[in-house]
């Protein structure tokens, strides 16, 4: 691949029922995205040209089997057409087996591309789980069919929102749960592939955080225990074993202390603790990137909004932010995994 190109990322439509083909074309047609990467859309022409035609943003299609093919000039959406969705029975914002079975295959091959060394990332628009239950994709969403696609067990998530850099110990589990993951060694195997992975993006410099968990980080015990046996000795054996983390800082403060800097990036313990954190400093540029992979994948943090889909109203914002940390982070990437 040419090193002075600019980066090529693929991009899955989603959900066609869903807002994912609009804010592909607002993002394709959106000269920010144009000067930062080069895109390959991969998805169904007809519902290509529908997009285009409710959104009226000015793009021609450019039909091609693979990004060799691509034609990059500014107002030209080259598209990968997979062909899959049949006119006459698809509508908007309904779930759907065929939709759940399309935005399967849309995200395969892109990676596909990623995984040969065609596409320097993938970054992904809105799926819905139940669409892709009734298609019988045996996958709950995103971060499971990339897992599994590119064979790693333990994908990372990391929240990027104006800079400030966001991983979660604990995701989808309830609060009673998460106290139990809340432990020593779990927490020292994931600040150390967290590092790694910032290590692969092009972060070295700073320090990382470890939130609190109770109020206070639990005032030695006052408020809560596990601070004393476990959060606290897991940061003090990382720090002895000379990783750069801090902690426990507590979750009122630590998030606002790296949106300004001081820490390059905090360790979530549960779901909602960073989440909140990252949507309330800027909800629509809120990226997930998924790390831990052979691949580099990024994503909107929303949803199908099947209640607006078709209306050409859905906003492009989080879709261009997320091409574009696709295309910041995707030299770095590439040099990581090429020794560099």
């Amino acid at each position: 691949m040419n090193e002075m190109r600019k980066p090529l990322i693929a991009v899955p439509i989603g959900d066609p029922a869903g807002v994912g083909p609009e804010i592909t074309v607002k993002a394709a047609a959106s000269g920010k995205v144009s000067a930062a990467a080069d895109c390959v859309i991969v998805g169904d022409k007809a519902v290509m040209e529908n997009a285009i035609r409710i959104t009226g943003v000015d793009l021609s299609i450019h039909v091609i089997r693979g990004p060799e093919e691509g034609d990059y000039r500014e107002g030209v959406l080259n598209l990968i057409d997979l062909d899959n969705i049949d006119q006459g029975a698809f509508a908007f914002g309904r779930v759907s087996k065929m939709c759940g079975r399309a935005a399967y295959e849309y995200i395969a091959k892109c990676i596909e591309l990623a995984n040969a060394g065609k596409a320097d990332a993938v970054a992904t628009t809105p799926i819905n789980k139940e669409s892709l239950r009734a298609g019988g994709i045996p996958y709950i969403g995103h971060t499971e069919i990339f897992g599994a696609l590119t064979d790693t067990k333990d994908p990372l998530t990391m929240f990027e929102t104006n800079g400030m850099r966001v991983f979660f110990l604990t995701r989808h589990v309830s609060l009673r749960e998460m106290l139990d993951m809340i432990t020593k060694e779990r927490i020292k195997d994931y600040v150390k592939r967290c590092l790694e992975a910032l290590r692969k993006l092009g972060v070295s410099e700073g320090i990382m955080a470890v939130a609190g968990l109770n109020p206070h980080s639990g005032e030695h015990g006052l408020f809560g225990w596990e601070e004393v046996n476990e959060i606290i000795p897991a940061v003090e054996e990382l720090k002895a074993e000379g990783f750069p983390v801090a902690g426990p800082v507590g979750a009122d403060s630590v998030f606002h202390q790296a949106a300004t800097g001081k820490y390059n990036s905090v360790l979530s313990l549960y779901h909602d603790q960073g989440h909140i954190a990252a949507k309330t400093l800027d909800f629509e540029k809120t990226i997930a990137v998924t790390n831990g992979m052979p691949i580099l994948r990024t994503s909107v943090d929303h949803g199908t909004a099947f209640d607006i889909a078709g209306k050409g109203i859905a906003s492009e914002v989080s879709m261009t932010e997320a091409v574009l940390l696709a295309a910041k982070y995707a030299p770095y990437f590439k040099g990581a995994k090429d020794g560099r």
